[in-house]
């Protein structure tokens, strides 16, 4: 199983985005998808969420909310549980990813990307301001087959 964290940063009714295009074998490949990653050995959620942060963008995150939790489910990688966060509060100069490129994206045109159909189910909830929820969604390669809110099927 794997633990990571996965973080959107919002300025200007804006998400900070990563085109996942640089890394050849990547599970992500051509995506849309916010930043963050596996931990390391003895991290808390936090800890993760900071440093992949800094990896990523160059930023320091100052002000970070946990939302939920999301367990990935597919026939292609191991269980993943991640641990989503939106931040509204960061100081420093954006650099360059090395596993993508990071965009500004305007919250409603978030559709017109390359997103995991999963996603869009938590932007949803993000957008509604959803208390903290568990979703689960399930994959078979590419395709999500089924979803589930805080044990409740919404989809397969």
């Amino acid at each position: 199983m794997q633990l990571t964290t996965l973080c959107y940063i919002e300025k200007d009714d804006s998400y900070l985005m990563l085109h996942r295009i640089k890394k050849e074998h990547d599970v992500n490949k051509d995506k849309w998808i916010g930043i963050g990653g596996k931990f390391e050995k003895d991290e808390t959620p936090e800890e993760c969420l900071l440093r992949e942060a800094k990896e990523e963008t160059g930023l320091t995150l100052t002000s970070f909310r946990l939302r939920g939790i999301v367990t990935f489910l597919c026939d292609h990688w191991e269980t993943e549980y991640m641990f989503l966060y939106t931040a509204d509060g960061y100081e420093g100069e954006m650099t360059s990813c090395s596993e993508g490129e990071l965009e500004w994206v305007p919250k409603k045109e978030l559709n017109r990307l390359n997103l995991w159909e999963g996603d869009k189910i938590f932007f949803r909830l993000l957008e509604e301001n959803r208390p903290f929820f568990s979703l689960k969604v399930k994959y078979e390669g590419e395709v999500l087959t089924e979803a589930a809110l805080d044990g409740v099927k919404i989809r397969g």
